[in-house]
């Protein structure tokens, strides 16, 4: 299993427990911009050994093929993550299809990084892994995440409803799918 890869200005890698350190760092740093997109986190969520404990069931996930996340590095600070994007759910079969999630430092928004971090891992989920479909739900108000998946090729498929709890509210999700036409 490759566990980094490079693009023009990003370092991304798969990390293991023992990197619990730096990824607790930046959930600390973005705790109130990431309370608007994601679920309500309970006070053990911002603490080293859930950290541990969650890197090593992930690292554990993406060895059985069955996810991938990928922590992003900007070449010239290789010791602080800025982000992530994570494929999840990885059907094989007759589906070949994942789930798409992502996010990004509060301080590194609108500089191109989760683009070019985005571009390298479908290039990844599509060519290594073999899927056929990646699937990304976005709520309606996220304009920025939608302008994304839109300018790499996403289509969209329609709304659910009340479809992900986040910070402690249902909201609905555009479902936004890309296609990878060489399977």
């Amino acid at each position: 299993m490759q566990t980094i890869y490079f693009t023009d200005r990003l370092i991304l890698k798969v990390l293991d427990e023992t990197y619990a350190n730096q990824v607790l760092d930046y959930y600390l740093r973005n705790r109130d911009f990431l309370l608007e997109w994601e679920p309500k986190r309970e006070e053990e969520f911002y603490t080293i050994s859930h950290h541990e404990e969650n890197l090593k069931n992930e690292y554990e996930q993406i060895n059985q093929n069955k996810s991938l996340r990928l922590w992003i590095y900007k070449i010239d600070d290789p010791s602080r993550t800025i982000g992530n994007i994570g494929f999840s759910n990885i059907i094989k079969g007759a589906f070949l299809s994942c789930f798409l999630g992502y996010g990004l430092d509060k301080d590194e928004i609108n500089k191109g990084y989760i683009t070019e971090a985005l571009k390298k891992g479908i290039d990844i989920i599509f060519s290594e892994y073999g899927l056929h479909r990646i699937e990304a739900n976005i709520m309606p108000r996220n304009l920025r995440s939608l302008k994304v998946v839109s300018n790499l090729g996403f289509n969209y498929e329609g709304v659910s409803n009340s479809y992900l709890k986040i910070n402690g509210k249902w909201e609905d999700h555009i479902h936004m799918v890309l296609l990878n036409e060489n399977v």
